[in-house]
């Protein structure tokens, strides 16, 4: 969509749409069975490289730098992966820094993607005697729940389903149209970082089995500014287990001058299948106990994990619809890798279960990009499960003392933590928890999480000073007494008085000495170097702040392609002004970026700027997280400034943009406590109709938008505007 013709596309009419709808009590709109799955199915060959989640366990399939192939996927099980955020990369060397910034075990600044120096089970093919080596598929295709790879090996077809278990093993399962043979290769694990290899391995005959015991040391920079270090391996003491349903013959070991034991090994494949396993534990009998039972219940455990993810996408998130496919397929695309990337470790700092931001990436929970996915929880239907832990997670740091504390007693938290570990990156997001723990109870009403958020956490963590996030200090503080008062800590709510000023002089005060700073007209909050970014747009989410304010600065640099974020589509995250002179290799990088246009969207609809946030919310998620040539979604870490696209694959730094459907198009505002649906829609005036259906107390409303209003049946609360 040109810049131009999307200007006269929607001016500058930044009006907001009325509830014109009626309320219908019809018992509950429960929606129809979809086969998710099936729909979000996407043909990924070299595209994309595979991905697959388990609890701990992943799967990678192939190796793509950036969006660059590096290596096609192949036969077999290439690089699974335990990750139960032991370690943030591949060492767990213990931390030299002295008091709650010491980083614990398992910090790592490298490594953290090192899956792509496994080797485990790659496949070659040998038909009538010629073998083949490591073919690459003709067709890879990527589900939530598989991937389906296809392969022409010398006349022979061969189909395989690669997934894995409910027990966290992995497997492929492998049928050919004739007989053929296929020979497994790897090796134990060895990384770029790694220096000695501790390794032993074993053929377990009666298993059916070979058993590698996996350790160990790597270079490692676990301190902040500290010199690197040698120590013990991610894997160290872990033991793998390779196995198959057939048996495993002319198997070979041997083991190289690093102390690697590399590995080979055969197995007869036709149309019957075979099924290969992978399994890893810290104890050798766990393992070889997931590796068989994943084969003796392939089948079963397969269709088991489809319809897992079916119940998740059909029965835990709100369903949407709209005229216009893609939207339809970008919203389960997303509400899919947000499920997928949960995790429920259960140790150490690690006791709840929280989703993940990207797998190439650090794996793990990042402070910031929590502020969008803790609100993605709310709307979950168990949210016990799928959203409390997005937020207790971070109370351990708290009551552990773990943070930074600055000479005005601001206590910042780290960006990302692991059960032993934290990363020693600080930051002041942890306000906006605040608001997204506030949402999770107005969707709620149990005061028994509030309490567990606020007592042993926020309580402590802001005990000495409230440092906003995009000026949300007001309402966090709004929100800090009302938690205090509902937990029975009466005697707290005059410390939050004094510590966050809110009389309406103040308020206004504060945003009246941002507007227009540094001499730049019509913007908030500019900086003194010219480096325009987003951010200015963010302050826009804060009810606080001016509606004037707001409709110039969208006027003035939202839809401007001279000097202000509209590019090829909204939002750079650089102002085109500032983009002449900052024009780094990560400038250059970061051209469009997800989390940015979250916020700065999120802002708009804040402001009752519906006609206009939902023609930009389409743009963007039309031409960001939707890829016209392959005709499939994406969720790509960033485009480039020249659009290629970069950084991770499945990143759920899009999660934000779940938001944008449910808070923004659809206007929904729940709260349980109050007995209310607020509903103040936003739909694109290109389209007909929308509908969203959502869990509300056990019960499944309809929310029905069109032309001539908007229609609420099954709804058990009182709906207004």
């Amino acid at each position: 969509m040109g810049e131009n013709g999307f200007k006269l596309g929607i001016g500058l009419a930044l009006g907001s749409f009325l509830f014109l709808g009626t309320v219908v009590s019809e018992g509950d709109e429960r929606p129809q069975f979809t086969d998710y799955c099936e729909m979000l199915e996407q043909e990924v060959q070299g595209r994309k490289h595979g991905f697959l989640a388990g609890n701990v366990t992943y799967y990678v399939g192939g190796y793509h730098a950036s969006w660059k192939v590096m290596e096609d996927e192949t036969i077999g099980l290439t690089h699974p992966f335990h990750h139960d955020l032991r370690s943030r990369g591949v060492g767990l060397l213990e931390s030299e820094l002295k008091g709650g910034e010491n980083t614990g075990t398992g910090n790592d600044y490298r490594g953290w993607e090192f899956y792509k120096d496994t080797r485990v089970l790659y496949g070659s093919v040998i038909v009538d005697g010629e073998r083949f080596e490591n073919p690459k598929p003709t067709r890879m295709r990527w589900r939530p729940d598989r991937m389906v790879c296809e392969y022409e090996v010398g006349g022979v077809k061969i189909w395989e389903e690669k997934f894995i278990g409910k027990n966290d093993a992995a497997a492929s399962i492998i049928k050919a149209s004739k007989p053929v043979v296929i020979e497994f290769s790897g090796r134990s694990f060895w990384s770029r970082d790694s220096v000695t290899s501790t390794a032993e391995m074993k053929v377990d005959v009666e298993k059916n089995a070979l058993v590698i015991s996996e350790g160990g040391t790597v270079k490692s920079l676990p301190d902040p500014g500290g010199a690197e270090r040698i120590g013990r391996g991610v894997y160290d003491g872990m033991t793998t287990v390779l196995s198959a349903s057939r048996t495993l013959s002319e198997v070979t070991m041997k083991e190289d001058e690093r102390g690697v034991w590399e590995y080979r090994f055969r197995v007869a494949c036709d149309g019957e299948g075979t099924t290969v396993s992978w399994a890893m534990h810290d104890e050798e009998k766990v393992a070889l106990k997931l590796g068989r039972e994943i084969l003796e219940n392939d089948g079963d455990w397969l269709v088991g994990k489809t319809k897992e993810m079916n119940r998740l996408l059909n029965e835990e998130v709100p369903w949407f619809r709209c005229p216009d496919e893609k939207f339809v397929e970008i919203y389960y695309y997303l509400w899919a890798i947000y499920l997928m990337y949960e995790i429920e470790v259960g140790k150490g700092w690690e006791m709840e279960r929280h989703t993940q931001s990207a797998v190439n990436n650090f794996l793990g929970m990042h402070r910031y990009d929590a502020a969008f996915q803790i609100k993605v929880g709310a709307w979950t239907a168990d949210k016990a499960k799928h959203a409390y832990g997005n937020v207790l997670t971070w109370k351990h740091l708290t009551e552990g003392e773990r943070w930074r504390e600055l000479p005005d007693g601001l206590r910042m938290l780290a960006d990302n933590k692991g059960t032993t570990w934290h990363s020693g990156a600080y930051g002041a997001e942890m306000a906006e928890h605040v608001l997204g723990a506030w949402q999770i109870y107005e969707h709620t009403g149990d005061v028994g999480f509030l309490k567990e958020c606020y007592e042993g956490h926020f309580r402590k963590l802001f005990e000495k000073k409230v440092a906003g996030f995009a000026m949300n200090e007001f309402e966090v503080g709004e929100v800090l007494e009302k938690m205090a008062r509902l937990t029975g800590n009466e005697g707290d709510v005059e410390k939050w008085e004094k510590m966050v000023r809110r009389d309406a002089e103040h308020v206004r005060m504060m945003f009246d000495q941002r507007w227009e700073m540094n001499d730049v007209p019509d913007y908030f909050e500019a900086p003194d170097n010219g480096m325009i970014m987003t951010n200015g747009f963010w302050a826009m989410r804060s009810p606080y702040f001016p509606k004037e304010y707001a409709k110039a600065m969208v006027e003035a640099w939202a839809l401007d392609g001279e000097k202000g974020f509209m590019g090829e589509f909204f939002p750079l995250a650089m102002s085109k002004h500032a983009m002449r002179e900052f024009k780094t290799p990560v400038d250059h990088s970061f051209g469009y970026t997800p989390d940015t246009a979250y916020f700065t969207l999120d802002g708009m609809f804040q402001q009752g700027l519906g006609k206009v946030a939902s023609e930009l919310t389409l743009n963007h998620l039309a031409n960001y997280n939707y890829h016209e040539e392959w005709e499939i979604p994406v969720a790509p870490e960033a485009y480039r400034r020249d659009l290629s696209l970069f950084g991770d694959q499945y990143s759920n730094f899009n999660a934000g943009k779940i938001l944008l459907y449910l808070e923004g198009l659809a206007g929904l505002e729940i709260s349980i406590p109050e007995k209310e649906l607020r509903v103040k829609p936003a739909m694109p005036e290109e389209w007909e109709w929308m509908e969203v259906r959502l869990p509300i107390l056990g019960e499944w409303t309809k929310v029905r938008y069109g032309k001539d209003g908007v229609k609420v049946t099954g709804c058990p609360l009182e709906v207004v505007k």
